[in-house]
């Protein structure tokens, strides 16, 4: 690692740990939305490292997350409430559910892989709703019971006073209401960032992205690919595990929902909202669309009206009624026209932008160093 990387990983250290003090400017100063932010940046950093690095595009990732929350919850049921166990074996599931679809789908590259990933991902999705009801609860989903074991719990002496037992660690309540819980998904998140710089800049990372480059002629030197996409993909796994055991620890409840393909697909918005092969780039889009997600889903029709008292009485009921198909429950529709923005006019995303910004500013590098630096600067 370079100095420029550990000033990296200070700027988004700093970011994470500040984030309480500026989030209320921007309106995200609550723990829950905080919490977001931090556990779907470290999914989509987790998933740049398979779709950065290689290329590989998967439609699948909110299968391991889904996996990660229901073995959170399971952990919670028959173990101990306390979340280290339950993120650990989280990330483990992740890692083996990931290792079984990367055997399979990286027969195949391109459009097949992507095909055959979010074909698993809805095929997990169904088994959850049908055969898999008695490991998830099915449209219920899985929650905590007053009758669960939690065995070391128990054994320790540990037993809730009344009502249904919360999440902890160490002794410190966690909750999505509180501050405690953000800090942890922080410090995860943290750590997991550092972890994805190693990778990158490691000798593994340069194959990955010799692969990327061209996999025919990096098999002509001897290389067998395989090995090497499979690691990543199972690593991708487990940051997707790992973000499905936070979501838990913070909120005890594990749906089939966080499986749907819907999910799969925001997490790939995340990832090239931002800039794909960037280290900050997933982590900016995981935040924007969190943030565009909390704030634009609570609007209401009536809600658009009070904004728009400005306009004539002629044209304000009109224009509100097309606005509020933007807000509200059809909120996708603004981020899909944000998405096609970006899409036409910053092809590396909201980090094209910055760039860009900072060269005006005599910032940037010039373009002959830009057209020489490597996708992950």
């Amino acid at each position: 690692m370079r100095k420029r990387d550990y000033f990296m990983l200070l700027i988004f250290a700093a970011i994470m740990i500040t984030l309480p003090m500026w989030g209320p400017l921007i309106d995200a100063g609550y723990p829950d939305i905080m919490q977001r932010f931090a556990v779907f940046g470290l999914i989509a950093v987790g998933f740049n490292l398979l779709f950065g690095l290689t290329g590989y595009l998967s439609f699948g990732h909110a299968a391991f997350l889904g996996v990660g929350s229901y073995t959170a919850v399971w952990c919670f049921k028959l173990f101990t409430m306390d979340v280290i166990p339950a993120i650990i074996a989280s990330t483990i599931m992740g890692g083996l559910v990931a290792l079984i679809l990367g055997f399979v789908a990286l027969r195949r590259s391109g459009i097949y892989f992507s095909i055959l990933t979010l074909a698993f991902a809805q095929m997990m999705y169904s088994l959850a709703y049908s055969v898999l009801t008695p490991l998830t609860n099915g449209e219920t989903g899985l929650q905590l019971a007053l009758g669960d074991a939690r065995v070391i719990d128990r054994a320790m002496g540990v037993n809730p006073e009344s009502g249904l037992p919360s999440t902890s660690i160490l002794g410190f309540g966690v909750s999505n209401q509180g501050m405690t819980g953000y800090w942890i998904c922080a410090i995860v998140a943290i750590v997991g960032f550092y972890i994805a710089l190693r990778i990158t800049r490691s000798s593994f990372g340069i194959m990955l992205r010799g692969i990327k480059s061209n996999q025919t002629r990096m098999s002509y030197t001897g290389l067998a690919a395989r090995p090497y996409l499979i690691t990543v993909f199972v690593i991708s796994g487990m940051y997707a595990g790992l973000a499905g055991g936070l979501l838990a620890s913070v909120d005890p409840l594990a749906g089939a929902e966080r499986m749907y393909w819907t999910a799969s697909g925001e997490i790939v918005l995340m990832t090239i909202l931002g800039g794909v092969g960037t280290l900050f780039g997933p982590i900016m889009g995981a935040g924007i669309i969190k943030w565009l997600e909390a704030k634009l889903s609570t609007f209401n029709e009536s809600v658009v009206e009070q904004a728009l008292a400005f306009l004539p009485d002629s044209i304000e009921h009109g224009a509100a009624v097309v606005v509020s198909k933007f807000v509200g429950e059809g909120w996708h529709l603004s981020l899909g026209i944000i998405f096609m923005l970006i899409v036409i006019f910053l092809p590396g995303g909201v980090m094209e932008g910055l760039q860009r910004l900072a060269g005006l500013f005599g910032f940037g590098k010039n373009k002959q160093a830009g057209a020489n630096s490597t996708p992950a600067e």
